[in-house]
Order: C-alpha cells, then sequence, then structure tokens
C-alpha cells in the first residue's frame, strides 16, 4: 500500500478553542483523529510489508521503580504506542497492529483502589477497536491469542514475550522516518501546546519584572500552564543571569538574583502528549551593560526572523544551520565582540565558541523527535558534521515536518578561554566579553511547520495571539 501523505492544510491557532482538551472531544477533531488514525494505518502497513511482518505489538509500556524503593518517576508511554492512543495514562496496555494497517487496542483498565483505573476518552473508544480488561493477566492472554501466528514484532523497552521479535530495527527506522511528518490531528495538538506555553513564558516573564526567584518563576509557570512538573514535557530551564551560560541549567535558585540581569526560559508544554517546546531572553533595562546585552538580544531575534525566510521544502537543515552560525558571524563582528570580518569569523570557526549547539531539532510526541539524523526510510543514518557535532537534524526539510528554530549567543567562560589561549584569541575582544559573561547568553527558539511554500511559525502566531486577547481584555475592563 502507498504511504499516505497528510494533508498540509491544518488550522490556525484562532480555530483552536481555549480548551482544547474539549476541543478534542468534538465532532470537527474527531474527523481529524479519525483521519491520523487512516494515515498510521496506511504507514504501518507499508513499513510491516516491506519489512515481512504479519503484525507488530506496541506496548504502552510498564511503571520503572527507583532502585530498591516502592515509588516510579513520572511514567510516560512508548511513543510508538501513544501516537495511536495520544493523552490517555494508560501503563499496561498494547495495541496490536497488522499488515493490512488493522489495529486492535488492549485496554487495561484494572479494578483498583489504590489508584484510580484509566478511562478511554469517546475519540479513542468511538474510533479504534478496543477490547478492554480487567487484569494483566487476561490482558497477556488476549495478546497471545491475537498474535499466536505469523512473524510478529514487538516494539518495547522490557523484554519481548516468546516468539516476537524485539525493535527490529528496520521497521522502526521507517515509522520514525514517516513519524517527521505530522498529521493535522498531530499539529492541532501542537497548536494547544504553544499556546499553553506561551502563557506560562507570559507569566515568567512577570514574575521576572517582579524580582522573583528562579524558583517561583517555576511555579508561576506552572500555574499559568495548567501543568504539574510531572506533565512538563521536559525540565523547565529558567535560568538568571551567568546561570543563561550552561545550556541545559537543571537547578532552580530559591533567592532572587541580584543584581537582576536576565532571565533565559526554556520551557514548554504539552497537549495530548505532543509537546512544545519555547525559549525566551529577557534583560533588565537597568542592569550594568544592559544597553549592550539588549542590542545583541534583538540583533539575534532580527536574525532568527530572518532564517524563517530560508526554509522551504527541498532545503537541508543543515543549510539552515550555517546560515545561523553566518547571522551570528555578523552580529558578534558588528558588536564588536570578534575583531575581524563575519567572513573569517565563520571561516575559521569562531562562532562555534558563542553557538555550541544545533540550530534545531524535529518536534512531536517527544522534544527531540526521532528521525531527525535519517537520510531515508531504511534508516541510513547522516551523522552531523565534524564541525557541529551536536546538530540533531540533518535531513531534507519536507512539508508537515515540525521542528525547532533556536540560535543562541552564549558567553561560555570554559570554551571562551580555549578561544582566547588559541591561535585566533586576539581576535576576541576580551575586555567587551568581561563585561558581558554576567549576562549568561541568549537564545530564541520557536516551533514552525512546513508548509509548501514556508513554514507556518506556531510560536510567533501564539504570543500575537496572545496579545491581542490581553488587548480585548483591557479594552473590556478599560
Amino acid at each position: 500500500m502507498p504511504n499516505a501523505k497528510p494533508d498540509p492544510s491544518a488550522p490556525s491557532a484562532s480555530e483552536i478553542p481555549g480548551s482544547f482538551l474539549a476541543h478534542a472531544e468534538t465532532a470537527g477533531a474527531h474527523a481529524h483523529y479519525r483521519d491520523h488514525l487512516r494515515i498510521l494505518g496506511a504507514r504501518w502497513s507499508q513499513a510491516l510489508g516491506e519489512t515481512r511482518f504479519d503484525a507488530v505489538r506496541l506496548d504502552a509500556g510498564e511503571l520503572d521503580y527507583y532502585f530498591l524503593d516502592d515509588q516510579s518517576p513520572p511514567w510516560r508511554p512508548n511513543p510508538h504506542f501513544a501516537q495511536w492512543v495520544p493523552g490517555v495514562d494508560c501503563a499496561g496496555s498494547s495495541l496490536v497492529v497488522r499488515n493490512d494497517g488493522r489495529a486492535t487496542l488492549f485496554f487495561l483498565s484494572a479494578e483498583d483502589y489504590w489508584h484510580q483505573p484509566p478511562a478511554l476518552p469517546e475519540r479513542i473508544a468511538s474510533a479504534l477497536d478496543v477490547r478492554v480488561f480487567k487484569s494483566a493477566e487476561a490482558l497477556a492472554r488476549g495478546l497471545r491469542e491475537a498474535t499466536g501466528n505469523g512473524r510478529v514484532a514487538q516494539i518495547t523497552r522490557h523484554a519481548a514475550d516468546d516468539g516476537a521479535e524485539l525493535n527490529p530495527e528496520a521497521l522502526i527506522a521507517r515509522i520514525d522516518w514517516d513519524r517527521a511528518q505530522k498529521t493535522a490531528w498531530e499539529q492541532d495538538c501542537m497548536i494547544a501546546a504553544t499556546a499553553r506555553a506561551v502563557r506560562g513564558h507570559l507569566a515568567a516573564a512577570r514574575a521576572w519584572e517582579h524580582g522573583r526567584s528562579e524558583f517561583d518563576i517555576a511555579l508561576d509557570y506552572l500555574e499559568a500552564t495548567g501543568h504539574t512538573a510531572a506533565e512538563l514535557p521536559y525540565h523547565s530551564i529558567i535560568a538568571c543571569n551567568d546561570h543563561a551560560a550552561l545550556l541545559h541549567y537543571q537547578h532552580y535558585d530559591r533567592a532572587s538574583a541580584s543584581p537582576r540581569r536576565t532571565l533565559l526560559i526554556d520551557a514548554g508544554a504539552a497537549a495530548l502528549g505532543y509537546a512544545a517546546d519555547i525559549t525566551r531572553t529577557h534583560v533588565a533595562p537597568d542592569a550594568p551593560d544592559a544597553t549592550l546585552f539588549r542590542a545583541l538580544r534583538d540583533a539575534l531575534d532580527a536574525e532568527q526572523q530572518a532564517l524563517m525566510h530560508h526554509i522551504r521544502p527541498g532545503v537541508r537543515y543543515l543549510d539552515l544551520h550555517e546560515a545561523a552560525h553566518r547571522a551570528v558571524a555578523r552580529i558578534l563582528t558588528e558588536h564588536d565582540v570578534l575583531r575581524c570580518s563575519a567572513e573569517t569569523a565563520f571561516a575559521r570557526g569562531l562562532t562555534r565558541a558563542f553557538l555550541p549547539h544545533g540550530l534545531g531539532h524535529l518536534l512531536g510526541l517527544q522534544v527531540h523527535d526521532v528521525g531527525g539524523l535519517q537520510a531515508d526510510r531504511s534508516g541510513t543514518r547522516v551523522a552531523p558534521p565534524a564541525d557541529y557535532p551536536s546538530l540533531r537534524l540533518t535531513r531534507t526539510v519536507e512539508v508537515n515536518q515540525v521542528f525547532t528554530i533556536e540560535p543562541g549567543i552564549y558567553f561560555i567562560p570554559m570554551l571562551l578561554d580555549g578561544l582566547r589561549a588559541g591561535p585566533d584569541g586576539a581576535l576576541l575582544n576580551t575586555t567587551l566579553v568581561e563585561r558581558l559573561m554576567p549576562f549568561g547568553g541568549i537564545r530564541i527558539e520557536d516551533n514552525v511547520v512546513v508548509t509548501a511554500d514556508g513554514v507556518r511559525n506556531l510560536t510567533r502566531s501564539a504570543f500575537a495571539d496572545a496579545a491581542t486577547s490581553t488587548l480585548q481584555d483591557g479594552r473590556q475592563h478599560g
């Protein structure tokens, strides 16, 4: 069966009601979800046929407990399962997909007085073939009966059942390749996740402006998004001042930063398991050298938006990454951080000390979604070049891919000390760098959907919608 392609059209943020969970149970969303399942069925049918499997069993996964403990970390489903059954807390369930694309959900809803048993929303119960089991033992028997004949793959992090082939690479590679193209349903979810994250970012900025600590900002972010910490797609990076030079800063100071210079907040949200991933950098107006640093921030923001005009189907993501480094070279030389031409700064690799990570990554059920380093459906790998070892995406841009664009400029002592000590050390304006070091760094990150002629920027649209809503509220209460 030929691989079905998702409809390139998807609703704009204005078409998604404020409560996405309520929207997800409307007739229109049901139709998008059913279309989503049809596309998944076609993808899996093709992949199973190409790899000569009769069926695949996708296990949602089990709770994993801490070492020598009866407590577990937050449970997250196998993403291959979650793509079919989004946003349902159903550890112990499985989905069987046959090579004709038909799928059956083996749903575990065990009777329990310690925890609330899971329940299926109508959207899923009415669209999938579902068998409900009251015990794990009964579900296991049902699975054995359903997969007892033929060649069966099993995708799970645990040991495979007898007779199943565990995590076959050729099958997973094909599905990972297809997952980069998001269906209309998946784009609905990511639009809603983005709107939710933007509410959190606005609340975090207000908290920082009022002098609150990293810890307090994290709490305000959770309240504004309506998430618990466990429901976030990743641990929020809330970095004040020089903490912003740590790319994945993982702590929250309880004391407010003094003096207040910068806030770099890299924080997302989720809707039915699909993630948004947004970063913004704020600069205090009255900090010493704030004018210098804000000029760098504003220049990077302008270059990040200019990069969007280069994104279109057929472009290599690596070319976008190199364009970002050329932009960073222009900024650093124009603002006298590097004393050479932009061409020299790029050619000699000086920008790598200021931008050590990749320009972005695929986004979806996983924040760093799968398939970013594949060249084709069979799993041929295109490793990042030696000059950019942290690049997570080397694919060619295609319609309905969703990925991040997140250039940065950082003042990281470890990297700048190496640059200073090297053959190009004289090109570094050490005096200016020392003045900028306490601000940490800058990152601007948006989430975009590739269209036939460019991109739709989910993040900027959500911020614009939030500003319009705030203005309208002000007029109503003015």
